[in-house]
């Protein structure tokens, strides 16, 4: 049965908005599973993402507080439609990223991060995926905010895109 994904990060609420704009609520509220790779900064979002998600999977990033690091891991693990998924905050710089990944999380098939803000889409050496769906609120050199949606079906991942965010 395939699974509808959303992939967040770097949401940085109330700081760099004061709320995710309802494309994205409404993204997140269709989807079967979400996955936020870090940078809350406000305790009541992930209150609101687990109040409108059927199932999060989610992490702090460097920008959260003791609050949060006490309510979500470092680096989070699923097996989502037969793929093994991994989320973290930071990968490290981005000349190198693959081989790095590749030798730190040699059991997974798609690892998704944040941090830069900047959307990543990539393929390491032994196949595992990278994923970076941008930040929803903060657009820093890109041309507009991002998220990504995804399916998950029978350990394939299928129809990544990159969703423009209209603020």
């Amino acid at each position: 049965m395939a699974t509808s994904l959303v992939l967040v990060a770097d949401t940085h609420l109330p700081k760099r908005a004061k709320a995710l704009a309802p494309a994205v609520w409404d993204a997140i509220e269709a989807a079967d599973v979400v996955i936020h790779a870090g940078d809350w900064v406000d305790e009541a979002t992930l209150d609101e993402f687990e109040a409108r998600s059927k199932s999060l999977i989610a992490v702090y990033g460097n920008n959260d507080g003791p609050e949060l690091r006490a309510r979500l891991c470092e680096i989070a693990r699923a097996e989502i439609g037969g793929i093994r998924f991994a989320v973290i905050h930071e990968t490290g710089a981005a000349k190198g990223r693959e081989k790095r990944m590749d030798g730190q999380f040699d059991d997974v098939d798609v690892l998704v991060f944040g941090h830069s803000h900047i959307p990543w889409d990539s393929v390491t050496p032994r196949g595992m995926r990278l994923l970076n769906p941008g930040s929803p609120t903060d657009r820093r050199r890109q041309p507009v905010c991002t998220f990504m949606t995804a399916i998950a079906d029978e350990g394939e991942l299928q129809d990544v895109t990159l969703v423009p965010v209209h603020r």
